[in-house]
């Protein structure tokens, strides 16, 4: 313990801001799914809508964020070596380049409106998905603008100033759900489309906040010297060296959580409902260990940066505990409480009781689903991040949605087969990066300065 702790302290320093901004993230979605089940009282319809809008949002969502995610790890290794030149660089090309992929990503979901139909879906649940659908599109180029100015912060270590900002946006968009999905002060009642209403803004108002403020500040009002909407070539394929493959492997992960959503579908708007809630609550441990994940890779850039081996691997090795600790906790947690959690999402007794099976399958792979995101913080940070869409695909394709459709179709399982699948993908993703870094480690501690670049 006292040879981590320092390490700890370094990263929760990190994390726990990184953690208040997506417990606040995942707060609006609970709130969303908790006031649209209310809304719907019985009745699962709009629930389901708003699982299904989603899940299809969620995919290009996680593909743009993936794309800004590369610019901290580069930061990060620069912001260690003092090179504020190639900083600046790198963050007014993201600027640009992230708006332009946004509005990139607002342009196809739009264009698989069409498409929405044929994925199996109940026409019902479509038809009242798509308003709240088409608010989560017009948000993108919004979010792709806030993340160029939120990676670089957290490349150089502040995480505080984004977690203040965030938080700001979820509290309006909370208050904005009560106002547009109940209809008040004289605005209609929109339901579902309501939360996608208030989210929209809520994102609007995210790069709206975060620039003034990054402006004040001397320090940082330095990277925006000479700022102009052009792009550098050079800029521009590192950017994409780094962020497709973390892109990459962000879409196979959360591809498999919207396939199995999808696959819900097939058993009915009770399936789509409890696995709604189940993938939310299973959100929030998620987001705790992804924050400490997010901390890994600042840290271990900054180790990376500096050549210093010996703390990087101590840095990684205190994130392992710290991740498994609370993977460890939420596990419990969710088995403790399956049958009061559903509760606050929902008055339908069926839904209620599937959730609760469910969560027993989400408390399975808690373990292994915080050592995959610990490692993948570690690949980030010292940019060894081409391995891991081959591993990705493996676990999450080969593996995971397989493995779901067999307990879960073949041998008559149900919802709850399809959740095991998890279990398969997660720890295959864990046990191979896992691997990958043990080795990535003795070349760098074996190689000299000179030798251990890129």
């Amino acid at each position: 313990m006292s040879r981590y702790r320092p390490y700890y302290a370094a990263n929760l320093r990190l994390a726990l801001p990184v953690a208040l901004a997506q417990l606040g993230q995942v707060t609006v979605q609970l709130a969303d799914n908790a006031m649209v089940g209310r809304y719907g009282g019985t009745d699962p319809l709009p629930l389901a809508a708003v699982s299904l809008g989603g899940a299809v949002a969620f995919i290009p969502f996680i593909i743009g964020i993936g794309i800004a995610m590369g610019l901290t790890p580069l930061v990060g290794e620069l912001f260690a070596r003092g090179d504020t030149e190639r900083s600046s660089q790198l963050l007014q090309n993201g600027i640009v380049f992230y708006t332009l992929t946004g509005i990139a990503l607002l342009l196809a979901q739009l264009l698989f409106i069409p498409c929405i139909y044929h994925l199996g879906q109940p026409v019902d649940v479509v038809d009242m998905s798509l308003p709240y659908y088409r608010m989560l599109c017009y948000s993108m180029p919004f979010v792709m603008l806030f993340g160029a100015f939120k990676q670089f912060l957290e490349g150089v270590g502040n995480t505080t100033l984004v977690t203040f900002v965030t938080v700001l946006s979820n509290l309006l968009n909370i208050g904005l759900n009560f106002i547009f999905i109940y209809g008040m002060w004289g605005i209609p009642e929109y339901g579902a489309e309501g939360a996608g209403i208030a989210t929209l803004i809520s994102r609007i108002a995210l790069p709206l906040l975060l620039i003034p403020i990054f402006i004040s500040r001397r320090r940082y009002r330095l990277y925006l010297r000479g700022f102009g909407l052009r792009l550098h070539g050079a800029a521009v394929r590192r950017l994409l060296t780094t962020g497709i493959p973390i892109a990459a492997q962000m879409f196979l992960e959360a591809g498999a959580f919207v396939g199995t959503g999808l696959l819900m579908g097939l058993f009915g708007q009770t399936a789509i409902g409890a696995n709604q809630i189940t993938t939310t609550v299973a959100n929030c441990a998620f987001m705790i260990v992804m924050a400490v994940g997010a901390a890994t890779t600042i840290l271990v850039s900054h180790r990376y940066g500096e050549r210093n081996i010996r703390e990087l691997r101590l840095t990684v090795g205190a994130s392992y505990r710290l991740g498994l600790l609370w993977n460890l906790f939420t596990a419990l947690i969710f088995i403790i409480f399956r049958n009061h959690i559903p509760l606050l999402f929902t008055a339908n007794a069926e839904v209620i009781q599937l959730t609760s099976r469910l969560l027993l399958f989400v408390a399975l792979f808690q373990l292994s689903d915080g050592l995959q995101n610990i490692s993948v913080g570690t690949l980030r940070g010292i940019q060894d991040v081409k391995i891991i869409m081959p591993i990705a695909f493996l676990a999450y394709l080969v593996l995971n949605i397989p493995a779901g459709c067999l307990f879960g179709f073949v041998l008559g399982m149900g919802p709850e087969g399809l959740i095991l699948g998890f279990t398969f993908g997660l720890t295959a993703a864990a046990l191979l990066m896992m691997l990958r870094i043990r080795r990535r480690l003795r070349h760098l501690s074996a190689c000299s300065e000179s030798v251990c670049g890129k």
